[in-house]
């Protein structure tokens, strides 16, 4: 049955709805649209043009309507008054392929003609710092091995608990919060669900806390690498995929079943033109090729590698009914995040992949040892230039990725025409 916003909106005591959709670069992008107005924006959708955002658009397109998805309906705990819905994108009376939602609906709509069905959940590690960016927020926070203290996390008890009674209030069944391995960083963490599910929980959850943040007079980030000695913030996706109601991932030794080892068999082939969209902007290279931090690790892969409970390989299987991917940091969209994942498991399945074999050694010691492992990229340029050369994306992902090269290269040459002060420093007397 149709969910009727202009039903819900009475009920619910809601005066306004955000129609949200987030564009290539992960930006999110909204109208605040009063309810009196939603049956028609339900309909036909809101309008936007699509060159002012993230979009591979020009002024000459037609408008860009973004039609809210009555399923994915959030009402703000914090301001009760406000419906969010995340949308998705139309133009010409038609769904816009090169758009991130889409493309995930179109991934699952695949795995389903296989009877098929990707369920995630997602670490979204944080920092909180000052208003002006210029550094954490908590001055006291300045342990060399800060993780899990309990002091660090207790003297911000007041923005975590909101954030986590908000997630509790939702439904999300949220189970822990802690402070992660740098300083004036957290993450929180709910249960897993259908990837489209999680992908608009990620989505809004990044809005939620920061605008939580806001509120206590601090700000969020969710930068892949904002402090040079510290940890930087991961987004790992712990992926299982399903038949029905059973996990198809489960093997009959304790292990993953030759499905799983196939899917992720996919994501290591793909793993280098993925990281394209995992780690999807400058930033995310000083994580990923960072050295060690102030604690004494990245906690980041730099190789295309699996193994058991490992915490040093791109892909950690931490029990026979999942894997985690450790590759993915704050930056990534959360649609195209999962539709590239999906994407990669799919071409696994349906080519018998073979992952190679599990490597139970620590990488960050003796990764040089592995002669044969693949390379993350070092940069950006290197992850696209690896995606263009994927067959396995492209076929998979249509129209998304030749519009989010041509964005991301044009974000490239913005940064390469930058001049720097470390330029200036070490090649001013050359």
């Amino acid at each position: 049955m149709t969910i009727d916003l202009a039903d819900v909106a009475q009920k619910k005591g809601i005066k306004y709805f955000l129609i949200s959709y987030t564009d290539l670069f992960g930006s999110q992008r909204a109208k605040l649209v009063p309810a009196a107005a939603i049956g028609g924006m339900q309909k036909a959708g809101a309008g936007f043009a699509g060159f002012a955002t993230w979009l591979d658009m020009t002024p000459a397109d037609p408008d860009l309507f973004a039609k809210p998805d009555p399923e994915s309906l959030i009402q703000l705990p914090w301001k009760p008054e406000v419906g969010w819905l995340a949308a998705d994108l139309w133009m010409n009376d038609a769904p816009v392929e090169a758009s991130p939602r889409n493309a995930l609906k179109a991934q699952i709509a695949r795995a389903a003609e296989q009877g098929l069905q990707m369920k995630t959940g997602v670490e979204c590690e944080f920092f909180l710092i000052a208003p002006d960016g210029s550094g954490i927020a908590d001055t006291a926070d300045t342990q060399v091995k800060p993780c899990y203290d309990q002091q660090a996390l207790m003297r911000r008890y007041e923005v975590i608990t909101e954030i986590c009674d908000c997630m509790l209030a939702l439904g999300w069944k949220p189970y822990q919060n802690d402070h992660e391995d740098a300083n004036g960083q957290f993450e929180m963490n709910w249960e897993y669900d259908d990837a489209l599910v999680t992908a608009d929980r990620q989505a809004f959850f990044k809005y939620m806390v920061k605008s939580i943040a806001e509120k206590h007079g601090l700000r969020a980030t969710f930068m892949p690498k904002p402090f040079v000695h510290l940890t930087g913030n991961g987004c790992h996706m712990h992926v299982s995929v399903w038949k029905g109601s059973e996990n198809a991932f489960v093997g009959t030794d304790g292990g993953l079943s030759p499905l799983g080892l196939s899917f992720i068999g996919g994501v290591i082939h793909s793993a280098d033109a993925m990281a394209a969209i995992t780690n999807p902007t400058v930033n995310s290279y000083k994580r990923i090729n960072a050295p060690r931090t102030l604690s004494g690790a990245t906690w980041a892969p730099n190789s295309v590698t699996w193994t058991g409970n490992n915490r040093t390989h791109m892909i950690r299987v931490p029990e026979g009914d999942r894997f985690e991917l450790r590759l993915a940091d704050g930056a990534a969209n959360p649609y195209m995040m999962a539709a590239t994942t999906l994407a990669a498991g799919l071409d696994g399945i349906a080519n018998g992949r073979d992952p190679g074999p599990r490597l139970d050694i620590n990488m960050y010691t003796e990764g040089h040892t592995v002669a044969d492992a693949k390379k993350l990229p070092l940069n950006l340029l290197d992850a696209l230039r690896a995606l263009e050369a994927s067959t396995v994306l492209k076929d998979a992902l249509g129209p998304l990725v030749p519009a989010y090269l041509k964005l991301k290269h044009g974000e490239w040459n913005d940064y390469a025409r930058h001049l720097t002060q470390w330029e200036r420093d070490t090649t001013l007397d050359c």
